[in-house]
């Protein structure tokens, strides 16, 4: 049997490495160890339970107001001193993305002479400092590992350009579509209140987190209220945990026509993204998921690692600035040529089947 280590950390490393666990279980070569090391915690636990992931530890390392030091260090001493790993030999270690737990996991594993395969590799913003940890993590990442799996051409570009041997950079796709695919059910029941019993009346997904724009939330947020308040149109907003993002919500959503909730599972999000208008987002994820419905997103943010999606025009970066915002966001609404391109571009980010390319790599095929 083939011994695969997968490390994960967080909410969309989850969602994007289930379909490769369930790829690699299925094909009965492999053996798959899943180790969480719960850098989110309640956002790791909801997504654990509603994809049914079995088998797994999780290292519990969470702390409130923990730094990136702290992460790194604490994933590092617990996989050292996990039980089930003394006398155990692995083959691969998979990691996918760019956050701090993938750092520390496969820096744990080369100190541990474990070949590490990266998923989602060579995703480049070009500027180190955004998004900030994740551009750093993801060239440091390249460097340490032996099979990238690139999800586009563009991405098997940039590591090329860094010296990565040819050989050992294979586009696969982005996992990500792969769990689309396995997760749309026909007559689908919300499992969140806030989500049952949805009114017809046209609807705006948001979602902001990220670290660079936490200065900017109040400019971002006003925007796209001032877009819908005067419509017959509803914003979504599930909350990070964060608490800034949390603080500046409620100073400013104070108007009937956004709903804030609780983060969602990922079958209520999958569902929730066919039947809204359009996305604005500063999340990588939405960036690749929204498109392959046909919606339109709106990237606030000032640079993306993603620029395939911009350049197919499924995606518009449109910064952080509230009058770019507004401008875009209602062009939008009003279903203009904007509107119109967007929704019949073609998503970039593959055919749903990366999961079994990357299976059949690791098997030597």
């Amino acid at each position: 049997m083939i011994q695969v280590l997968m490390i994960i950390g967080t909410r969309p490393e989850v969602i994007k490495c289930f379909p490769v666990m369930e790829a690699l279980r299925a094909d009965g070569n492999f053996e798959v160890t899943v180790v969480f090391t719960g850098q989110h915690k309640e956002l790791l636990s909801m997504m654990v339970d509603d994809l049914n992931v079995k088998n797994h530890t999780n290292l519990n390392i969470f702390q409130e107001g923990q730094s990136l030091s702290s992460i790194t260090c604490r994933s590092l001493e617990a996989l050292d001193t996990m039980e089930e790993f003394q006398n155990k030999h692995f083959d691969y270690c998979l990691v996918q993305g760019d956050t701090t737990t993938v750092f520390a996991g496969a820096l744990w594993a080369f100190y541990n002479k474990i070949p590490v395969g990266h998923i989602e590799a060579g995703l480049r913003s070009g500027n180190l400092w955004s998004p900030y940890p994740e551009e750093a993590n993801r060239k440091m990442v390249s460097v340490i590992a032996d099979y990238h799996f690139a999800p586009t051409e563009e991405a098997r570009n940039n590591l090329l350009k860094e010296g990565i041997n040819k050989d050992r950079i294979f586009v696969t796709g982005n996992t990500v579509i792969d769990a689309l695919r396995l997760s749309l059910r026909d007559g689908y029941r919300f499992q969140s209140p806030d989500l049952q019993n949805m009114s017809d009346r046209p609807k705006v997904l948001l979602t902001a987190h990220r670290r660079e724009n936490q200065e900017d939330l109040e400019d971002i947020f006003r925007a796209v209220l001032d877009s819908v308040k005067d419509r017959d149109v509803e914003v979504i907003f599930p909350m990070h945990p964060t608490p800034r993002v949390r603080n500046v919500a409620k100073k400013v959503f104070n108007h009937t026509n956004v709903r804030t909730m609780e983060p969602l599972c990922y079958h209520d999000m999958v569902h929730l993204l066919q039947r809204v208008e359009c996305v604005v987002t500063d999340s990588g994820g939405l960036q690749e998921e929204a498109p392959g419905f046909g919606k339109p997103v709106l990237v606030i943010r000032k640079e993306t690692e993603r620029p395939e999606g911009i350049r197919a025009g499924t995606c518009k970066l449109v910064g952080t600035d509230y009058d770019t915002i507004r401008k875009n966001l209602e062009e939008l609404l009003d279903h203009g040529p904007l509107y119109q391109s967007m929704t019949k571009a073609v998503n970039p980010y593959g055919d749903g089947y990366a999961a079994q390319r990357i299976t059949k790599i690791l098997k030597g095929e």
